[in-house]
C-alpha cells in the first residue's frame, strides 16, 4: 500500500491534491535546530495559506524568540479561511508580519498586514518572485510534484531554505547533483522517517496503531536544507570489518554492495554502493559522493550494461523496473538487483 501511495504522490499533477499540510509539532521539532540562522532575517513561506498555515503560526508565535526581521506568507488562488478551499479565486493575498507591537508577544490581527495580490499567488508568478527577492530564508512544504522546479527557483535566486520533500526526490538528477556538490542536504527529519499530514484527497494506509484522525501518514518524507547544521558534521561511527563474503562486488561496476548504512565497513578504501537512506547520516568531511548507481545516472559514472550471459534474467529483472545503468550482483547463481545505490568513498582512509 505504501508503494501505491508513493506512486500517486510522484504522479500528482493537480497542485491542490498535492498539498500536504504540516503539523505544528513537526515544524517545531525541525526548526529548533536552526534557531541561530534566523536572527534579523526575512522569512518567506510561499506555499501556505497564511491565515491557516502552521508555518505562519510557528514563525508568528516565535517571531521575537527567533529574532526575525519580517515574516511573509503567500497562498495560491485563495482568499477564504478554508484549508481545503477549491482555489477558485483568480487572485490571492499575502500577509506581512513585523513582530509584536503592543507588548503581549502575540501576533494580533491588527498587527498583521493583509495585502491583495493581482495574480494567483503561484510561487512562479512575478509577484511571488518579487517577494522572494526580499527573503533571506524560505521555509515551507511545496507540492511534491513540483519539487524540482521549486528547488531550481531557490537555487537560481541564491536563497537559503528549509523545505519538505519526498525521499524519491533524492534520485532526481537535478536534486542529486546539488547533494553531490554540497549545495543541498538532509535536515534532522521526521520521527521514524514518516510524517502525518492533513490531506483529504488520499486514503490513509497507515496501520491502526499509526493512524491519526483527519491525517495521512506518508513514509519517506524529509526536510531538505542548505543551512549548516551540527548533524552534518558528525561522523558516522563504523564498526564492521570488510569481508568479500558479506560485501559482494557488483558485476558491472567496481564497488562493493552495502545493504545498510550502519554496516558500512570501516576498513574498506574502495568504492561502495549504499542505500539512499545513507544521506541521513552523510558527513562530507567523512565521505565523498561519487554518483548514483541507477539508470542513466549509473551509466554516467561508468556502470556497465548487463553482460550477455545475464540477458536470460533480463525479463525478470525488468519486471522489477531495472534497466541498463542499474547496479547488479550475482548471488548463488542468480542476478540480484538492489534498490537505488549511492556510490561513496571513505575519505578518512
Amino acid at each position: 500500500m505504501a508503494a501505491k501511495l508513493n506512486r500517486k504522490l510522484t504522479e500528482a499533477k493537480n497542485n491542490k491534491k498535492d498539498e500536504f499540510y504540516t503539523q505544528l509539532s513537526d515544524i517545531s521539532n525541525e526548526l529548533k535546530h536552526y534557531r541561530n540562522h534566523f536572527k534579523d532575517k526575512v522569512v518567506y513561506c510561499n506555499c501556505d495559506d497564511p491565515r491557516i498555515s502552521n508555518f505562519f503560526q510557528f514563525f508568528a508565535l516565535n517571531f521575537e524568540k527567533y529574532g526575525l526581521k519580517k515574516l511573509i506568507t503567500t497562498c495560491y488562488k485563495n482568499q477564504e479561511r478554508d484549508l481545503f478551499s477549491t482555489n477558485n479565486s483568480e487572485s490571492a493575498i499575502y500577509l506581512e508580519y513585523n513582530g509584536d507591537k503592543n507588548g503581549n508577544n502575540l501576533p494580533d490581527i491588527e498587527e498583521i498586514g493583509i495585502k491583495p495580490l493581482k495574480g494567483d499567488g503561484d510561487f512562479r508568478s512575478k509577484e511571488s518572485i518579487d517577494l522572494l527577492a526580499q527573503a533571506d530564508i524560505v521555509v515551507t512544504n511545496p507540492p511534491f510534484s513540483l519539487f524540482r522546479e521549486y528547488v531550481a527557483q531557490l537555487i537560481e535566486h541564491n536563497k537559503k531554505f528549509v523545505i519538505i520533500g519526498h525521499q524519491n526526490a533524492i534520485s532526481y538528477r537535478e536534486i542529486f547533483k546539488l547533494i553531490k556538490e554540497n549545495k543541498l542536504w538532509l535536515g534532522y527529519g521526521f520521527r521514524g522517517g514518516a510524517g502525518h499530514f492533513i490531506n483529504q484527497h488520499y486514503e490513509d494506509y497507515a496501520t491502526a496503531t499509526d493512524r491519526k484522525e483527519g491525517m495521512i501518514r506518508v513514509s519517506g518524507v524529509h526536510w531538505f536544507t542548505n543551512l549548516d547544521i551540527t548533524k552534518r558534521h558528525e561522523d558516522l561511527i563504523l564498526y564492521k570489518n570488510y569481508t568479500p563474503e558479506e560485501y559482494p562486488m557488483y558485476e558491472n561496476f567496481e564497488a562493493i554492495n552495502v545493504n545498510k548504512t550502519k554496516d558500512i565497513p570501516f576498513d574498506y578504501k574502495g568504492l561502495m554502493g549504499v542505500p539512499i537512506t545513507f544521506l541521513d547520516k552523510y558527513n562530507p568531511e567523512q565521505f565523498e559522493i561519487i554518483g548514483l548507481g541507477i539508470s542513466n545516472s549509473g551509466l554516467e559514472i561508468g556502470v556497465q550494461p548487463y553482460k550477455e550471459e545475464h540477458k536470460k534474467y533480463r525479463k525478470e529483472i525488468q519486471k522489477r523496473g531495472a534497466v541498463d545503468g542499474d547496479l547488479y550482483m550475482m548471488i548463488n547463481g542468480e542476478v540480484n538487483v538492489p534498490y537505488a545505490r549511492i556510490i561513496i568513498r571513505n575519505k578518512k582512509l
